[in-house]
């Protein structure tokens, strides 16, 4: 069985810097596409970032592009995602996901991951 946990967010300053985990079980993370999502109160769950399995490449959301860093370890089968320079449009709740992709992560939404982490609130405020 497919899971995933995700660590604990946190309430961050702005301008404070915070670092997700999501570790993997029941799988190998390398083979997979994986991604980093959010949902703020009364919105859709948007894509953060995402890591294709075929090259690896790395995409980025363009609220977050310069501030936030996503990364895979492949001998501990956890993913991160690094996040720097928080503002308040960033609280929401973060979720990490899991999938076998065969096109690049851009092409597929949210609701085409069929693995997911438990879901951990970040909050940005002073």
């Amino acid at each position: 069985q497919l899971h995933l946990v995700e660590s604990r967010g946190g309430l961050v300053q702005p301008g404070g810097s915070l670092r997700l985990s999501c570790a993997a079980s029941g799988f190998s993370l390398s083979g997979y596409a994986i991604g980093w999502f959010r949902q703020a109160p009364g919105k859709e769950r948007e894509r953060v970032s995402c890591i294709s399995s075929h090259d690896g490449s790395t995409y980025y959301a363009e609220s977050v592009k310069g501030r936030f860093t996503m990364s895979r370890d492949n001998a501990k089968n956890t993913m991160y995602l690094q996040m720097n320079s928080l503002k308040p449009e960033d609280t929401a709740v973060y979720y990490c996901a899991a999938d076998r992709l065969a096109l690049s992560c851009v092409y597929y939404e949210y609701y085409e991951y069929n693995s997911w982490g438990q879901g951990t609130q970040v909050t940005v405020s002073s």
